[in-house]
């Protein structure tokens, strides 16, 4: 047995010369596979600059160093690459997504929580956008609330303080004004915290609205999330 099961961490042979030469290279990749950080799952170019310990979920049709290693993890080390094959139920970060994901034997799962033999399980998400609010009484974003997405809230924080004629304003959705919050602050750090006592169902993209009070909005942004669930379907 040259390496062990779960982590390939590679074992010291009898007699063996230079056992630090194994023991280092296996410490480097337990510090990378252990508490599981993805700097992304979706970059195919290996970056040039390769920082030890830093790992990458590679995508399909990766190339250069990365070549042929599809589905694997690269993890940096001494100036190069060493490669992990994930197994089912590993977890990890994606930093670039700012998600957790369960790993289903395939693929990466992001937000789930839950996972059946055959795949079905409840994920978790945040949809964020940076909205540049647009003069008038009704802003509204793109479609950022997911189809097949049932909302439990949304959350805002004014980044560019809100200009115009209106004293106040609220956020909603198309049909729901102020379903996330109304009398919000105009300065920059202003925010909403929107809970729904009925968590709301969604089966088409929906957008997010931002309606005015007491006058028109000029400009401003404003970042929103929307925190959600959504539920897997079973392989077939």
């Amino acid at each position: 047995m040259s390496s062990t099961n779960q982590l390939g961490l590679p074992l010291v042979q009898p007699a063996q010369a230079q056992k630090h030469v194994t023991v280092n290279e296996a410490m480097a990749r337990l510090d990378g596979l252990v508490m599981l950080s993805l700097a992304s799952r979706s970059v195919a170019l290996p970056p040039a600059a390769i920082a030890d310990g830093a790992c990458y979920g590679v995508p399909s049709g990766a190339v250069n160093e990365w070549s042929g290693h599809d589905g694997r993890i690269a993890i940096g080390a001494n100036g190069g690459w060493d490669f992990a094959d994930p197994k089912r139920g590993w977890r990890a970060t994606i930093l670039d997504e700012g998600v957790q994901a369960l790993h289903d034997g395939s693929d990466w799962r992001a937000g789930m929580v839950t996972l059946s033999p055959s795949n079905a399980g409840l994920a978790f998400g945040v949809a964020e956008t940076d909205h540049s609010i647009s003069a008038g009484t009704v802003s509204l974003t793109t479609a950022i609330i997911p189809a097949n997405s049932v909302v439990i809230g949304a959350t805002a924080r004014v980044v560019t303080a809100i200009t115009g004629s209106l004293s106040s304003w609220s956020l909603g959705n198309p049909g729901a004004v102020g379903r996330y919050g109304s009398g919000l602050g105009l300065g920059a750090g202003s925010f909403a915290r929107g809970v729904l006592a009925q968590p709301t169902a969604f089966y088409s993209p929906e957008a997010m609205q931002l309606d005015a009070a007491g006058g028109n909005f000029a400009g401003g942004s404003v970042r929103i999330a929307v925190h959600f669930m959504q539920i897997a379907l079973p392989d077939q």
